[in-house]
């Protein structure tokens, strides 16, 4: 084992000079920060996406009341937010980790068993608009599959890690239909995959055949840590059609806003006797 050796000790300056050399050592530092960061591998700086540990349970507005998802402070869409408060309060994700994709603004959630926010980022999506996937598409080559049939289909699957024909990790969002959740691969150059991803809108976003692809990174430190070892739930919210058409979800607030004791119960109308 190696003998551990203090370092010499330090004499530092009086306070005020002090004071004044750590801020110009700041500002310097700060300054070579930025110049030298790099990417994080896949074309996308670190700020493109967020990922953090789990650091508190989802959010009850009381004992016994509605259990919401924490997205702790990251912007999402309206139908995101219901469907992740649908899955907090009502358990459906089974006590399994769970993924929200935004097919409309391109973007995804994954969650914790809790309901708790590990990270977002924006993806890449099937290159056609559409909900469903074509039977039997998972047992074609990929160069036999139509430009309108690359579709990623809407839905809750039972998601789980494993590997594709070229022998790299994945996470299988349906299997059957070959659409999993992989690492952005930017083999043709005419795609711009990484550039897509890096653009700050969502209209440029639909490029794969299918499958989900998210920066590398992103897929290192949340996608393939939260599901190395565990099955996990993946909703893919519908573009085509309503949200309720695909998931018997429900309001969580007006659920537990109802089923208040004393809380307005309204009754339909009908006509008095005659």
């Amino acid at each position: 084992m190696a003998t551990y050796n203090p370092p010499p000790r330090i004499e530092l300056p009086p306070r005020p000079e002090l004071i004044a050399a750590l801020k110009q050592g700041f500002l310097l530092g700060s300054a070579v920060l930025v110049l030298m960061l790099p990417p994080d591998g896949t074309g996308l700086h670190r700020a493109r996406f967020f990922a953090g540990p789990a650091l508190r349970a989802p959010v009850a507005l009381q004992a016994g009341g509605p259990r919401l998802a924490d997205f702790r402070g990251e912007a999402a869409s309206a139908e995101a937010r219901h469907i992740a408060d649908w899955v907090a309060d009502s358990g459906d994700n089974q006590r399994l980790p769970y993924v929200i994709l935004d097919k409309r603004n391109a973007r995804v959630f994954v969650f914790d068993a809790r309901g708790v926010l590990l990270g977002a980022t924006p993806v890449l999506l099937g290159a056609a608009a559409g909900d469903d996937s074509v039977i039997g598409i998972g047992n074609r080559a990929i160069a036999d599959v139509r430009p309108e049939e690359r579709t990623t289909p809407a839905g809750r699957f039972v998601a789980e890690p494993g590997r594709n024909a070229s022998g790299e990790d994945v996470l299988w969002v349906d299997y059957n239909a070959a659409v999993s959740m992989h690492r952005v691969r930017a083999i043709e150059p005419s795609e711009r995959r990484l550039e897509r991803l890096a653009s700050p809108t969502s209209d440029d976003n639909r490029i794969s055949y299918g499958c989900i692809n998210v920066p590398v990174r992103f897929y290192e430190d949340v996608v393939r840590t939260t599901f190395k070892s565990s099955r996990g739930i993946v909703y893919v919210l519908p573009e085509v059609k309503p949200l309720g058409a695909v998931f018997a979800s429900y309001d969580v607030a007006l659920k537990h806003l109802r089923a208040k004791p004393g809380a307005l119960q309204l009754r339909p109308v009908t006509a008095p006797r005659a």
